[in-house]
């Protein structure tokens, strides 16, 4: 999994590519983590993610809570058909807001 951090004058943008896995799950968790030390809504461009499992959507679900518990904007864009199918199974699809796109997240 490689990650790229992008700041775009509102929200922080996490973009993560590859797979998001046991092996990976918990460099996606730090990065994220440390994306919400800042403060700032966060935005998790998942258009390169090619698989995710029940970890990688753990630190998703710690991230999301983390953000509300801080009264902080969480949001995912342009996710990946292969992940869509795994929050659609878990059900997180309904509770994540996820948008179309990085820009239309941004936007709000």
């Amino acid at each position: 999994m490689k990650h790229e951090i992008r700041d775009v004058g509102g929200p922080i943008v996490v973009a993560f590519e590859g797979d998001v896995d046991l092996e990976t799950s918990p460099a996606a968790r730090k990065v994220l983590l440390d994306c919400l030390a800042r403060k700032r809504p966060i935005v998790v461009d998942m258009a390169r993610v090619s698989y995710i499992d029940s970890s990688g959507v753990a630190s998703l679900v710690e991230a999301f809570q983390g953000a509300r518990k801080a009264g902080l904007a969480f949001a995912l864009a342009a996710v990946s058909e292969a992940a869509m199918r795994v929050l659609q199974l878990a059900r997180l699809d309904k509770v994540f807001r996820i948008h179309p796109t990085v820009e239309d997240a941004i936007k709000g």
